[in-house]
Order: structure tokens, then C-alpha cells, then sequence
């Protein structure tokens, strides 16, 4: 599989997680079955930040089409996601969004390639973590992201990477209840959790080609960027008619 197949299974797995946390009721087999799969996307996108960040002709440009997109989609963000972070039926601020996360990560590439005195890049790094906490994906996508950018294309150490991301993911959703029953049932949620974490790293490791498409290179690319805002923006305005 190509890298911008890849991404389009990651921006459907998306759409169904923002469904299920916008439209359903948590808790249900359907809710917890759609916000599982689509834990595949966030690992995907922030293994491909570390790869376009190797990649690309300009950082520069780069990180400025990150922000530019981060500033693009926060009140499309905010207008979906108001009342599930703040339980206000109008549009109130919730976070930031998926791709400011994405522009941190970017800021901790460079931080890692271009300060060289340890001290100062842990402390700069652990305050683009903290900056994380009030944004989507807090604390995972840069974990993630630190974890790619060690791995390199060392196929074992990205096996590695997912699967030290998806056991620390299912730590953070484990909530056991206070019998035998519940805590097994804690587990069980806890593992599926995961398992979108664990599909994307068995795509990355197993399916992935290295290759982008043949074909619609441009189109893809912009559309990876605009499909972000403008889904969230009409899901958006449905929360609000319905």
C-alpha cells in the first residue's frame, strides 16, 4: 500500500470516530467499536509528519502549512466538539486542534535535529509536551511522534514503537470498576482501545511501500489538509440543527 492510501483509510477511520463522539451515545457497543477504529489515524499521521519532516524540500514551508491549517480548522474544531469537551450546545473554545497537535510534533523534530545541548532540547521538548495538554491527542501524538523520529526506518523499532504507543494508550483508557466483572471489563475496553493503534502499526510495518501514488499527487496532498476542517466544519453545523 502507498502512503496516500494509507492516509485516506486514516481520514475514514477519522470521520467515523468524530461521528461517534459527536452523534452517539457513550457507552454503546457502536460508539465504542467506531472511537476505536479510529484511533488508527493519529499514529498514522505522526508517522508520516516524521517522514515528510526527512523529506521535505522546505521546513519552513512545512510548519507554516501546519499552522496555517491548525488556525484554519479551530473554529470548525470548536463548532463540532463543543458540546462533548464543554456540554454547551453553541460553539465554545474545547482545545485546539489535531493539526496544531501535528504543528508541536513538527516543533519537537526540529528541536530534536537542531539543538545540541541536551539539557536545553529535553527542556523544550518537555514544554512542547505540556503545550500538548490543551490540544487534541495531548501527550500521545508527541510520543509518538519522539518515538518514529528514534526508529528511523529500522522496521523492528517502529514494530517497537507501536506497540510501546498502544500498551501506554490502553493504560491511559484503563478504568477498572470496583468487582472482578468490572476490572476485567475495564481490560477489555482498555485492549480495544488499542487496537486501531496496533491496525495502523501492522499497515506501517507490514503493508506500507514506502511510495506515494503514481497519480494526483497534488490533489491528495491539499486534500489530506482541507478534508480536516471542512469535515469537522459540516459535522459542525449538523450538531447544531439536530
Amino acid at each position: 500500500m502507498n502512503r496516500d492510501v494509507i492516509k485516506y483509510i486514516a481520514m475514514f477511520t477519522m470521520l467515523l470516530n468524530h461521528i461517534a463522539n459527536i452523534f452517539l451515545d457513550p457507552g454503546t457497543l457502536l460508539f465504542t467499536v467506531l472511537v476505536d477504529i479510529g484511533y488508527f489515524t493519529a499514529p498514522v499521521m505522526c508517522y508520516f509528519l516524521v517522514e515528510g519532516y526527512h523529506y521535505t524540500r522546505s521546513k519552513k514551508k512545512y510548519a507554516r502549512r501546519l499552522a496555517v491549517f491548525a488556525l484554519i480548522s479551530e473554529i470548525p474544531f470548536c463548532l463540532a466538539f463543543s458540546e462533548v469537551y464543554t456540554g454547551e450546545k453553541i460553539i465554545s473554545f474545547c482545545g485546539f486542534n489535531m493539526i496544531f497537535t501535528l504543528f508541536l510534533c513538527f516543533c519537537i523534530l526540529l528541536a530534536m535535529d537542531h539543538i545540541k545541548n541536551d539539557l536545553l532540547q529535553i527542556v523544550v521538548i518537555a514544554g512542547l509536551f505540556v503545550l500538548s495538554l490543551f490540544s487534541d491527542w495531548a501527550l500521545v501524538a508527541p510520543l509518538f511522534t519522539v518515538l518514529f523520529a528514534r526508529a528511523g526506518r529500522d522496521k523492528q523499532r517502529i514494530r517497537n514503537a507501536y506497540l510501546i504507543g498502544a500498551g501506554l494508550f490502553a493504560l491511559m483508557n484503563f478504568s477498572p470498576g470496583p468487582d472482578l466483572p468490572g476490572i476485567l471489563l475495564g481490560f477489555v475496553y482498555a485492549l480495544m482501545s488499542a487496537a486501531g493503534i496496533l491496525a495502523a502499526g501492522v499497515v506501517i510495518v507490514c503493508l506500507y511501500n514506502g511510495k506515494r501514488t503514481e497519480h494526483g499527487k497534488t490533489f491528495s496532498k491539499w486534500f489530506f489538509y482541507w478534508f480536516y476542517p471542512a469535515h469537522l466544519l459540516v459535522l459542525g453545523m449538523i450538531r447544531l440543527m439536530k
